[in-house]
């Protein structure tokens, strides 16, 4: 293994390890109010934490070839794990959302598989051939359905990690408009028709109106990040973490992070996020990449950017709240596995890559 390739795993270790402290941290009352204790969350993100390295140490050990071969037969099967979401005694249904399926050691959420598998799918379809509307069809039917589990922050997730792809096989910046821009006036259109999405929406810009509901939440966030100052109330010292934040040890945990580690210890997290895509970027600097490895690399990279920067948007209120996992410190196993499962196929690129003659 060469010396970037070491860097970005103990890299890796070091961010998880980071956030499975913080959500020990942040999950500690909501741990004891449910079962008496404050380690069970705690307990459940360990036990994924050791799969997901378990995973990223297989991916990087398969040839990349492999993903290649059977690029559509992981699409159909997604899609197909998509659907089971809806099935009574297999899909799980939380607070009016289908997103989960239930399984024998705890759930699963499809949609993290899928993200990896679409990238995987346009590596494999757009090295072939550049064509629009192939393109817009892979996209729409998994859009469909991930719209009506209702997961928007998702869709979005999706529809622009996929436009980056098409950008990157060589699409024109005529059509990269257009779909900007369709895009843009779809993801209107589904906030405005949905009274839920609409109301988080005027939280955004009103932040004054509807105190109890979503503005509460907002404020909360905003506390946390306000309370931190510049060092942090110190180290187990949150108080917002106390039922005030929303979904403190997963979709929220950053705010929970700037408030006890303040502007300063965020800016550390934030810097160890940032050279997770500087030594990603060095790993492959002298291999020769085909078109499909290529968009493969950096798709996964782009997905993983896109992620990061909806979610601290959001926790710094430039975004309105949207329900997306902070990769490798949310709480949830299913984007924890698959963050180590990209991160091990882009090792297993770089390592298997041929060198620039």
């Amino acid at each position: 293994m060469q010396t970037p390739s070491k860097f970005f795993l103990i890299l890796i270790t070091l961010l998880s390890l980071t956030g499975l402290f913080f959500v020990f941290e942040a999950s500690t009352v909501e741990s004891f109010k449910l079962f008496g204790h404050q380690y069970y969350f705690f307990k459940q993100q360990a036990i994924w934490l050791i799969l997901s390295f378990a995973v990223l140490f297989l991916a990087s050990k398969l040839k990349i070839n492999f993903f290649k071969k059977f690029a559509l037969h992981f699409y159909v099967l997604a899609i197909f794990l998509l659907i089971l979401t809806f099935i009574p005694g297999i899909g799980l249904k939380l607070n009016g959302a289908s997103r989960w399926i239930s399984l024998p050691f705890g759930t699963l959420q499809p949609v993290e598989v899928f993200k990896f598998v679409l990238i995987n799918f346009y590596a494999y379809l757009l090295s072939k051939k550049l064509d629009l509307s192939s393109f817009l069809f892979f996209l729409f039917v998994p859009i469909v359905i991930v719209l009506l589990q209702p997961d928007f922050g998702s869709m979005m997730i999706l529809v622009a990690t996929s436009i980056v792809m098409y950008f990157l096989a060589g699409g024109k910046i005529k059509w990269l408009s257009i779909l900007l821009g369709v895009g843009f006036f779809l993801a209107l259109a589904v906030v405005l028709l949905s009274p839920y999405r609409r109301e988080r929406l005027t939280t955004f810009l009103n932040p004054s109106e509807n105190v109890q509901g979503d503005s509460y939440h907002v404020r909360q966030i905003t506390l946390a990040l306000g309370g931190g100052s510049w060092f942090g109330r110190g180290i187990g010292n949150s108080q917002q973490k106390y039922s005030y934040v929303p979904e403190a040890s997963s979709d929220s945990i950053f705010a929970i992070v700037a408030e006890e580690v303040g502007f300063i210890g965020s800016f550390l997290i934030i810097s160890l996020f940032a050279l997770y895509f500087i030594l990603a970027n060095l790993m492959v600097k002298d291999k020769a990449l085909n078109k499909y490895e290529y968009l493969l690399y950096y798709g996964i990279l782009a997905w993983m950017a896109i992620q990061l920067i909806f979610n601290l948007s959001a926790v710094v209120v430039l975004l309105p709240l949207s329900g997306m996992p902070l990769p490798f410190f949310s709480q949830g196993g299913s984007s924890l596995l698959m963050s180590f499962f990209a991160s091990g196929v882009l090792l297993s690129i770089a390592s298997h890559a041929k060198i620039k003659k």
